[in-house]
């Protein structure tokens, strides 16, 4: 089957990364009938059920633009960061459907952000091991914008929290999401900050999008670098006298990323029950990533980026890293706080590691300083084990 492919026109490109405007056309709204609210059920049932019939090469592509500042009464400068942000089916291993997650420029080469400039691997089951209802939170209405070509019948969720402080946050969804089920039918968000002393801003909206065919195949992807679904990592945590290994998991199933983080059983397998784990929504998790990023700013974070340089070790795997270290007085008490982030978080060493884990200390330590200048462990945790649970190796301090 020959592949198809969308796109909208290069000057509505521009509007839809830079403004809250609807994409590539005009809107109509009404206020959506019972009727409505039962076709939305049916959309997400259709997003849901096109998982099973997925194939390599279905792709959505999106371009967004993240803004933060300028801060009122300073002297800084606004911030932005803009790319497009692609999902696409690499393998199909059912119930498994691997879906890649990149970010571009313009030009169609990686951003330079750290955060943003590798692929990510996002297994994603086509089928449920639990129920997940994610209701989508705000005031519906609908209308037929026109995105990538082709008007659609959607609907409007908007939820303006700026009265306590909150964001204002739109999204819109098609009512047929057959077609974008990758990320539930989205068509267009965007999210503004309030009650902030920054203001900031994120849109995206649909650019093109792309079926696959069905003949085409291909061997499911290494979780080098894995979102998160598929694999876990471990943090041993230290609070004199006590010590726990805690580990978070993380699957994906229909289009929803489940998170699950607890103690170590003894004997216990990797991952196994996703039972009380908490579901988001795969859009939502990766549309945050640029604002994450913009926020962030550049890594290692601050004082760390001039700190010791290091080592940190686990089993047979070196990452180097920078150390920021201060001292601060806590009640009365000479405290140092020591916190190890790795140099470069894509380092061969971090394979396997969710991306979560990759941008947080690998090593953080808290000790008192006693009247005669011993040192006192008060606290801390440590990166100890990681790795896909859904095949492969983890690795591990043991």
């Amino acid at each position: 089957m020959p592949i198809r492919s969308f796109t909208c026109p290069v000057a509505a490109l521009l509007g839809a990364a830079l403004s809250l405007l609807p994409g590539c056309g005009s809107t109509m709204s009404n206020t959506p009938s019972a009727a409505d609210a039962q076709g939305q059920r049916f959309a997400a049932q259709q997003a849901a059920d096109a998982w099973k019939r997925a194939r390599v090469g279905d792709r959505v592509t999106y371009v967004f633009s993240a803004t933060q500042g300028p801060t009122p009464g300073e002297a800084d400068a606004a911030r932005t960061l803009v790319g497009r942000l692609s999902l696409e089916v690499v393998s199909v291993q059912q119930p498994w459907v691997y879906v890649r997650v990149s970010f571009i420029d313009a030009a169609g080469k990686p951003l330079t952000q750290t955060r943003l400039s590798q692929e990510l691997v996002v297994p994603v089951r086509s089928d449920v091991t639990r129920p997940v209802d994610v209701p989508r939170p705000g005031q519906m209405t609908t209308e037929r914008p026109s995105f990538s070509g082709r008007n659609w019948e959607a609907t409007r969720y908007v939820s303006d929290q700026r009265p306590v402080d909150g964001p204002l946050r739109t999204r819109v969804y098609a009512n047929d999401s057959a077609l974008l089920y990758l990320t539930r039918g989205l068509l267009e968000a965007s999210t503004e900050s309030a009650g902030f002393r920054t203001p900031g801003r994120l849109t995206l909206s649909l650019h093109e999008f792309q079926a696959g065919s069905a003949e085409a195949s291909a061997a499911a992807p290494s979780l080098e670098r894995p979102l998160g679904p598929g694999a876990f990592y471990d943090r041993r945590v230290d609070m004199p006298p006590t010590q726990e290994v805690l580990r978070v998991c993380f699957t994906a199933e229909r289009g929803f990323v489940l998170r699950s983080e607890g103690p170590v059983a003894p004997g216990s397998d990797p991952c196994s029950d996703f039972s009380q784990a908490e579901p988001e929504a795969l859009e939502e998790l990766v549309m945050n990533l640029p604002w994450e990023a913009l926020v962030s700013g550049e890594w290692p974070p601050g004082a760390a980026r001039e700190g010791a340089q290091g080592t940190f070790t686990v089993g047979e795997r070196n990452v180097p890293t920078r150390t920021e270290q201060r001292t601060e007085d806590v009640e009365g008490t000479r405290h140092i706080f020591s916190e190890t982030y790795a140099s470069d978080p894509w380092a061969p060493g971090l394979a396997g590691a969710p991306y979560e884990a990759r941008f947080q200390s690998l090593d953080s330590l808290t000790e008192r300083i006693g009247e005669g200048g011993e040192r006192e462990s008060a606290g801390g945790s440590r990166l100890v084990q990681w790795g896909p649970w859904l095949g492969g190796q983890p690795v591990s301090s043991q």
